[in-house]
């Protein structure tokens, strides 16, 4: 078996940082540019779910490491009570911003689904960083 080297266990364990400031430059790159192409309305709808997205991102993280921690009994182990409120918040959090935003207007609701897929641009940019990473550097 192969021993794996540190620093490629170092950098694999700071994806999770990145994606997030991936996250946060396409999320600023991306809200003046949308003003720009469709106007306010589409703007506020793709800030409004980008910051969704964050907080999502974020809690499925902390569910994820939760779930983890309890099936391994390493850790600090969290109440199963706050690990399910905090899933199911998610979706509840999801539904209002899409409630409100569905109310106001049809460009709106259209940047709010494109602002709900800031995870999957972060995501996109983190795997072409590793892989450049990966070829530069032989990770």
């Amino acid at each position: 078996m192969a021993m794996e080297q540190p620093s490629a266990e170092a950098f694999y364990a700071a994806a999770y940082p990145r994606i997030v400031r991936f996250m946060l430059v396409l999320a600023a790159l991306f809200v003046p540019l949308g003003w720009l192409w469709k106007g306010t309305p589409f703007a506020l709808g793709f800030a409004a779910g980008c910051a969704i997205a964050l907080v999502n991102f974020h809690w499925l993280k902390q569910t994820v490491s939760a779930v983890a921690d309890r099936i391994t009994g390493s850790g600090k182990a969290e109440p199963a009570r706050g690990v399910v409120v905090r899933f199911l918040l998610r979706y509840v959090l999801l539904a209002a911003g899409a409630y409100v935003i569905l109310k106001s207007s049809a460009p709106s609701v259209y940047g709010l689904l494109a602002g709900l897929f800031l995870p999957v641009g972060a995501i996109a940019c983190e795997a072409a960083y590793e892989t450049w990473v990966a070829l530069r550097r032989g990770i």
